[in-house]
Formats: C-alpha cells, sequence, structure tokens
C-alpha cells in the first residue's frame, strides 16, 4: 500500500525561496557594492538638485560620524565608511541574523556647478545629509571668427 504524504504549502513556499536565494547569490549578476568575503555594501541615497544646491541623503544606521569619510574627487562625491560587527558571546544560538557589517562605499556624480568648497555634512538619526551649494553658470559668450576669405 502507498504511504499518504501530508501537504504542506508552506514548506513547498520556503523551498522556492531557497531556491530564488541560490539563484541570485550565485548569478553571474552582482549587485553594485556587494562582494562575497569581505563584506562591502552601499548605502541607500537621495539625491536631488534645486537651483541653488545638491542635496543627498544616504541612509547609514548604526554608525557613528568618526567611522564614515566624505571625498570628493574630480565630479564624484564619495561616501565611506565602516559598521564594526558587535562581539558575539558564547552559548548564543542565532535564529536569524540579516544585520550587515563591514566596509561601505558609495560614489555619486556631481554636477560641474557643484561649489565643494562650501558643502556642509549633517548626521541625524541615521541619515547623513550633503548639502553642496552651486556656483552660478557662467555664461556662454560667443567668438567671431576672423578672416577666411580668399
Amino acid at each position: 500500500m502507498a504511504d499518504l504524504t501530508r501537504w504542506e504549502p508552506l514548506r513547498d513556499l520556503v523551498s522556492l525561496r531557497e531556491a530564488m536565494d541560490r539563484l541570485f547569490e550565485e548569478s553571474f549578476v552582482r549587485v553594485p557594492g556587494i562582494r562575497k568575503g569581505e563584506e562591502i555594501f552601499s548605502p541607500e541615497v537621495d539625491m536631488y538638485e534645486t537651483d541653488k544646491e545638491v542635496v543627498v541623503k544616504a541612509t547609514v544606521p548604526g554608525i557613528k560620524p568618526e567611522d564614515m569619510e566624505i571625498t570628493v574627487t574630480g565630479d564624484r562625491l564619495v561616501i565611506k565608511g565602516k559598521l564594526e560587527e558587535e562581539r558575539t558571546e558564547e552559548g548564543k544560538t542565532y535564529v536569524i541574523k540579516e544585520r550587515r557589517f563591514g566596509e561601505f562605499e558609495r560614489t555619486l556624480p556631481l554636477p560641474p556647478t557643484a561649489d565643494v568648497d562650501k558643502a556642509n555634512a549633517e548626521f541625524k538619526d541615521g541619515v547623513l545629509t550633503i548639502t553642496i551649494p552651486k556656483k552660478p553658470e557662467a555664461p556662454s559668450k560667443k567668438i567671431q571668427i576672423k578672416g577666411g576669405g580668399k
């Protein structure tokens, strides 16, 4: 006589999720800024411009301002930092461990009118806000062409 197996729809759903996780982990497509081994991740950012300034807001929860560095090289704004992993105590068995630790870096393009010498940064409630004023755009100038006759 055949054995009956009880159908458990959640078991099949978990299997599908595990298969999808494996697919993304082993895929040739890599998420920018994330590497296996030495963990590197990119913080999420919002970047917008007004007539007078460029504003970047980066979500970096749990990171201290002294563990971050903001630099500008050419027309690129770079936000770097490191989030140290908490020391685990002996005898703990994690049920879920999803929080990211390690180095992070994000590089963003800046418009040519960004006046980086007057930029400032604030950090509040896990959000880093960088405000960069804009220089007035230089007016365009026509250049008269001389000569060209026979």
